[in-house]
């Protein structure tokens, strides 16, 4: 067969993430505050972007006449208003009036947020500055000694102390950074385990243990004695074995054992809250007499217009070229960028009113009403792909009469009841922490006893999986449990 060259046409469609189309599918994923910062990047980058105070005059094209209309403001109008029948003045290379225009009778939304009556933040809402555990020593390092090596050394002990409060250097390489001997960082290190919180700065387990026990000025020898020598039997909880060992009554042993388990295995457990942050809600979600109404917080996100003065520079004609392309290319992101915020709002509460819809059980009775929800129940509901649902959800919360939530939180999997309806695995999560919350310390349920447990409810579920849920509430097996010290 010849070989021979031939030229055909293939028409075909293919999606082009062009960079506009980029910027609105990133705007679908940020929360309230990150889309305040890219609004006042925009607003500082772009000359054809203002924002719309009560100061702002109508109008920057000058005193407005029959043929310059104010400009418009900034919230676009949605594909379903009907299209303007007002002249267009602006002899622009497209028409940006149909995506602007009529903004002014789409207050209801925003009015509903920014007409309401605000408090200030409680004063229980504003988070304190919580001291680290770093922090916490250096203060007790400067009072405890004034020697400039010693305090050179205490720095570098407690810069190498992880989030529980262990030492995490060997005391060469410590020796090694400050130029001094390895003998003279052990008596650093002595000294700063004598601060609070006992144990800190401790290299084991066991060591940690012992500082505890011997920071008592009498200290109970047979404990002492169970984490020095049998330390692997304690862990193992061979405690025949150590009354053996030790010639005591296995009653005298578990005293000392009730006493060891009582102790903190992580000193800077309580230093660890530094991340705490306030949480403002994207979306609030009231109940007005037997119905629940959405609206969006729109607080601190800027409403803006298209600059007049420089889309003026469109109708000169002395303008060049090149002043006319770059004014056309701002132009044209800045209306993108209108028209973006306007659908990710539009987006998220459509999606909200939708969770909404689909968990009022939960709205009006509780956590354990949560239904099983997926993403593509939500999509179908309102017309939108998944992949779209998954996204505007994505570092979002709505304040509801329930508490504040992360939107992703309302979607889960599904367990069978008795009666053929689905229960989210949340519910189930509550179930077993409340069957575990009230079971008898001395005998605590295991996991099989706990699947029993729920089938008596209605729901058949495997051990196995109870096991699962067990860990992910981070609750202990039956048998650490049994030995655990309870939280008074």
């Amino acid at each position: 067969m010849a070989m021979e060259a031939r030229l055909s046409l293939r028409q075909s469609q293919r999606v082009v993430m062009t960079p506009l189309l980029q910027q609105a599918i990133q705007l679908l994923q940020l929360s309230t505050l990150e889309l305040q910062e890219v609004v006042q990047k925009e607003l500082l980058e772009n000359p054809m972007l203002e924002e719309v105070t009560p100061d702002t005059p109508e109008t920057t094209d000058g005193p407005a006449t029959a043929d310059t209309p104010p400009a418009p403001t900034v919230e676009p109008i949605t594909a379903e208003t009907p299209p303007t029948t007002e002249r267009q003045t602006d002899e622009l290379p497209f028409d940006f009036t149909a995506v602007m225009s009529a903004a002014d009778d789409d207050h209801e939304e925003r009015s509903l947020v920014s007409q309401e009556d605000r408090e200030d933040l409680p004063f229980e809402n504003v988070i304190r500055t919580q001291i680290s555990l770093a922090d916490h020593l250096d203060e007790q390092l400067r009072f405890a000694t004034e020697d400039v090596t010693v305090r050179r050394i205490g720095a570098e002990i407690i810069g190498n102390l992880d989030e529980d409060g262990y030492l995490r250097a060997e005391l060469e390489e410590i020796a090694q950074r400050c130029a001094v001997s390895a003998d003279e960082v052990a008596k650093v290190v002595e000294l700063v385990q004598g601060f609070d919180p006992p144990g800190v700065a401790a290299r084991s387990i066991q060591e940690c243990l012992l500082l505890q026990l011997r920071r008592d000025p009498l200290p109970d020898p047979v404990s002492v004695e169970i984490i020095e020598a049998h330390f692997d039997d304690l862990s193992r909880r061979r405690y025949q074995d150590i009354a053996r060992a030790m010639k005591l009554a296995l009653d005298r042993i578990m005293e000392s054992v009730e006493e060891i388990m009582g102790l903190e295995p992580k000193p800077g457990r309580r230093f660890g809250g530094n991340d705490s942050r306030y949480i403002v809600p994207d979306v609030f979600v009231y109940k007005l007499g037997t119905e629940y109404t959405v609206v969006l917080n729109e607080d601190g996100i800027p409403r803006l217009r298209v600059n007049g003065l420089y889309r003026s520079l469109l109708r000169t004609p002395g303008s060049g070229d090149e002043a006319k392309q770059y004014v056309e290319q701002k132009l044209r992101s800045a209306l993108w960028l209108i028209k973006s915020v306007d659908q990710r709002q539009r987006t998220l509460r459509k999606v909200t009113q939708s969770i909404v819809k689909f968990q009022r059980d939960f709205l009006d009775r509780g956590l354990s009403h949560l239904r099983p929800l997926s993403l593509r129940d939500v999509g179908e509901d309102i017309g939108m792909h998944e992949s779209t649902i998954s996204r505007v959800t994505t570092n979002k919360y709505v304040e509801t009469p329930q508490g504040l939530f992360e939107l992703k939180y309302f979607f889960h999997s599904g367990i069978a009841s008795g009666d053929g309806e689905m229960v989210s695995s949340v519910s189930v999560k509550k179930m077993i922490q409340d069957i575990l919350a009230a079971e008898d310390a001395a005998k605590p349920q295991s996991d099989q006893e706990v699947a029993q447990a729920l089938q008596k409810r209605g729901l058949t579920i495997a051990r196995r999986t109870v096991a699962k849920y067990r860990e992910e509430l981070g609750i202990l097996p039956s048998h650490q449990r049994r030995l655990a010290p309870r939280k008074r």
